[in-house]
């Protein structure tokens, strides 16, 4: 395994590990490293991740200078390396969202971690993230991404995931692809909030998109985030029916 290193956004940085064996084509997982005073990273990735990810991390800061943990939910791909991490940097704090602390972190981190309120900003020190409560989008009660305002970089997750491998950046199409997963492997909870919170997403009008499992998307991000959402709103129109019958 390599973990490859690719500067998406004015010291924001996508450490992305290709595992050949995850599925037809692979499957891709990225991290993303925020570059400041105090530096953040999103995603952890699994616990087997952490000796490629570490050493990544360490060619742009020292492990130990690590000040802040995030991710999306809680799951094994977003934060099965949460204590390790903790672990390599003694001044580091595990963010979260509040409910995500509630019934998750505040047990199973080995340091205590920091509830973060729905819009609540954290100063990096020539970086600042914002906290945007995402409530079951893609899934998980505990959802929620992190918008980075000096970049208009939207930490955005599990959206518009695809299998296989990809190049590091691009501005095109990031849909198909997605759609195509997300028909074959439905991984998102889909309600009636689904597509206004993508929509909501949107209108923070961000500049490039740092994705799970994808492609660093850098093209009309919030035009793409509206077709997302448009599809997602006519599926779950489609399945109402069946839904409200059963």
């Amino acid at each position: 395994m390599q973990t490859r290193i690719t500067e998406i956004a004015d010291r924001i940085y996508r450490l992305s590990t290709h595992i050949a064996e995850a599925g037809p084509g692979g499957f891709t997982f990225n991290q993303f490293l925020i570059d400041a005073e105090e530096p953040l990273l999103f995603h952890t990735g699994p616990r087997n991740l952490f000796p490629s990810v570490s050493e990544a991390i360490a060619t742009i800061v020292p492990l130990d200078r690590l000040r802040w943990i995030t991710f999306g939910h809680f799951e094994a791909d977003e934060c099965g390396a949460m204590n390790q991490f903790l672990a390599a940097a003694p001044d580091a704090v595990v963010a979260h969202g509040a409910v995500g602390v509630m019934v998750s972190i505040m047990d199973q981190a080995d340091r205590t971690p920091r509830a973060l309120r729905d819009g609540e900003v954290l100063e990096l020190g020539g970086k600042r993230v914002r906290r945007i409560d995402t409530p079951h989008v893609p899934h998980g009660w505990d959802a929620g991404l992190l918008f980075e305002e000096t970049t208009g970089t939207l930490m955005a997750g599990d959206l518009f995931t695809r299998g296989g491998s990809f190049p590091a950046i691009t501005d095109g199409d990031i849909l198909d692809a997605a759609i195509a997963f997300e028909t074959q492997m439905p991984y998102t909870a889909l309600t009636a909030r689904t597509a206004p919170t993508i929509d909501a997403l949107a209108a923070l009008a961000p500049r490039t998109l740092a994705l799970m499992h994808n492609s660093a998307y850098t093209g009309d991000c919030a035009a793409a985030l509206h077709d997302l959402s448009a599809w997602y709103g006519a599926r779950f129109e489609a399945e109402l029916p069946a839904l409200t019958s059963s």
